[in-house]
């Protein structure tokens, strides 16, 4: 997987990286100096072969990596606090929740493997160099997996339009937390298996909020 830009770089520098990418006019000597002292490859380029190899803000800066180690779900719920993403589509607001969850003290995440955003250039760009310090699962099934924490557990506790108003649910104890689809919502079988359904009142035109808004809303509302 090749990822891009200067915090991305810091973040996964320690991580098997294959090969750097660099501007030939790249100034960051400080950077420059820490990828030199891990010994790895460095190729300086015209900033144009840059960009034919990655559309996004670069930085003067590409890095050849392996693709990211998912966790099991094992391994994240002895978390109080778990979000599940309900077939999120737009890396751009994956990588908006992962900011938000490890902003919040959260770690755990949980994605299905099909028809889902996965962890790509473009969410760790997003992230910002906070996607290490979170747990991101990837599952076959998310109502099987919804089944599998109320047997440990955990309130599962969806996000619709028609609901209880957030402010007024419960959130102590253990949770997991689902955030719908960015244009359909949460699907209805998941929708079917949640113990609580979340709203956020809407006093305007508009009626529905960006799926990383309502997450952060959700979210921080735990914590109060």
């Amino acid at each position: 997987m090749r990822v891009y830009g200067k915090n991305v770089a810091k973040e996964v520098l320690d991580k098997n990286v294959k090969r750097v990418y660099l501007s030939k006019t790249f100034k960051d000597k400080e950077l420059i100096d820490e990828i030199k002292k891990r010994n790895i490859q460095i190729r300086f380029v015209d900033k144009n072969v840059l960009n034919n190899m990655e559309k996004g803000n670069h930085q003067g800066i590409i890095i050849d990596i392996d693709d990211y180690e998912y966790f099991s779900l094992d391994e994240i719920e002895k978390e109080n606090v778990i979000i599940m993403l309900d077939h999120l589509e737009d890396p751009h607001n994956f990588g908006a929740i992962i900011r938000t969850i490890e902003a919040a003290g959260f770690k755990s995440i949980i994605i299905p493997k099909d028809r889902s955003v996965e962890v790509n250039p473009t969410v760790m760009k997003v992230s910002a160099g906070t996607l290490e310090k979170v747990k991101i699962a990837r599952v076959n099934n998310l109502v099987n997996t919804i089944n599998e924490l109320k047997k440990k557990g955990y309130w599962i506790i969806g996000t619709d339009m028609d609901g209880t108003d957030y402010k007024e649910i419960d959130y102590k104890g253990k949770v997991a937390i689902v955030i719908g689809n960015e244009g359909k919502g949460m699907s209805r079988l998941v929708k079917e298996n949640c113990d609580f359904i979340a709203s956020i009142p809407m006093k305007g035109q508009v009626n529905s909020l960006n799926a990383s808004v309502a997450a952060a809303l959700i979210i921080y509302e735990v914590i109060r």
